[in-house]
């Protein structure tokens, strides 16, 4: 089966997709990592991919609004509705410190359930929005983003992409589930 993620290597809707083939015991699956919601559903229509993961709604950041623009784009049918409890760990370079940091970086809705955190403790970072945590992480551990800057993201992505990890558990609730859509062609 070839199921395609709204996200990169290391990504919450890898572990979604993880999840959902553990649960529904498919052991042969290929991940096509594909970043947006519009991309899954759009290789959905295409036939390119079998089964796309995206998420949908967070406990605390509410509604994905990229994955309604393209839900309302694309016909499909929802295979399964699931949720995954997410993490969130603040990542930078190897042998950076916190007083390095200049900005901090993630997709818009990790940035949403972290909104708190980052209000208490970095109150003067620059924040801005990427288009997927894990993307993030593998761009700031290939040297495309400064050295000041640290990354939102799962645990996982420190060592996937040779990262230090400056906090763990930063989310905003202890408790901070995301749902995710199993879509199938319709």
């Amino acid at each position: 089966m070839k199921i395609g993620i709204c996200g990169s290597e290391g990504s919450f809707s890898e572990e979604a997709a993880n999840h959902y083939c553990g649960k529904n015991k498919i052991e042969e699956a290929d991940f096509d990592y594909l970043i947006t919601a519009e991309n899954v559903l759009t290789a959905l229509d295409e036939g390119n991919v079998d089964l796309g993961i995206f998420p949908i709604e967070n406990s605390n950041g509410g509604v994905v609004i990229e994955a309604v623009h393209a839900m309302a784009c694309h016909n499909f049918e929802i295979e399964k509705i699931f949720e995954i409890d997410v993490r969130h760990f603040l990542h930078c370079r190897k042998g950076c410190t916190v007083g390095q940091i200049k900005k901090i970086t993630s997709h818009s809705q990790a940035l949403k359930q972290c909104r708190m955190y980052l209000k208490r403790k970095w109150e003067d970072t620059e924040i801005e929005e990427y288009a997927d945590t894990a993307k993030a992480t593998k761009d700031l551990g290939e040297g495309r983003l400064g050295d000041d800057v640290a990354v939102i993201a799962p645990e996982g992505c420190a060592k996937l992409y040779g990262l230090d990890v400056l906090e763990e558990g930063i989310q905003d609730l202890k408790f901070n589930y995301t749902s995710f859509i199993a879509a199938k062609k319709k």
